[in-house]
């Protein structure tokens, strides 16, 4: 799927998705992705916190893409990054992908870790 094109100077959005694939910034990334203020990374899953925490200073929000569902999120994932001052949204990776650019576009601190679809 296409996304509409935004302009922002706080990070890159995120230009697209399909199976198991998605544009950010014009760069396509395999599997999972970590899209931050600072660019876009591979992220391992639910079992990686630590790449979640070394942003935890950057953003205010967190919008976790659990796949082409929505699922609940770890409990002890939601609690570390909560405590480490994080607000975490989790939602299916489409509507967190589009969620993300909506907020992004208004100047707002968010970051995603998508799970691809």
């Amino acid at each position: 799927m296409r996304l509409n094109e935004i302009r922002s100077f706080d990070g890159p959005p995120i230009d697209g998705y399909g199976p198991g694939f998605f544009r950010v910034g014009g760069e396509v990334w395999q599997g999972a992705v970590l899209v931050t203020p600072h660019g876009a990374r591979s992220w391992s899953g639910l079992e990686d916190t630590a790449s979640l925490l070394e942003v935890a200073g950057d953003i205010d929000v967190l919008f976790i893409g659990t796949g082409a569902e929505p699922e609940h999120l770890p409990a002890a994932f939601r609690t570390t990054l909560e405590e480490a001052g994080v607000g975490v949204e989790p939602m299916a990776s489409p509507p967190a992908a589009r969620t993300y650019n909506v907020l992004l576009s208004e100047g707002r601190r968010v970051g995603v870790a998508l799970l691809p679809v």
